[in-house]
């Protein structure tokens, strides 16, 4: 608001004024959209360092998200292949636990039979 307010005091000013009669030189509206013109040049270039940074720090920021979204996912798969070969080692394990009570299954039989005969 107070840059409408300059804005409109300058042109009253540059109105009440009048223009040269020298055709080459600026006039008093000329002068003041001129001033108007560089504020906003200055504005805008004042604005414009923070904005990149921001966008650089956004940037950055995406970039090491990135990373650790592929590290979560790199650890994840680490843990299921652990996972997988644990459950076979213990497959194996029950495998060969089931195959001795089966002999000693199998060895209780026979003597049996033969206390049997």
């Amino acid at each position: 608001m107070k840059y409408t307010t300059m804005f409109s005091a300058l042109l009253v000013l540059a109105m009440a004024a009048g223009c040269t009669r020298d055709e080459d030189a600026m006039g008093p509206a000329q002068k003041a959209g001129k001033a108007v013109d560089e504020a906003g040049d200055r504005v805008a270039e004042n604005l414009r360092a923070p904005l990149e940074k921001a966008d650089e720090a956004a940037k950055k920021l995406a970039e090491r998200a990135e990373q650790e979204r592929r590290q979560l996912a790199e650890r994840t798969e680490e843990a299921r292949e652990k996972i997988k070969d644990a459950t076979q080692e213990a497959g194996r394990g029950l495998e060969k636990a089931t195959e001795k009570v089966g002999e000693k299954v199998e060895r209780a039989g026979e003597k049996m039979q033969e206390a049997a005969r």
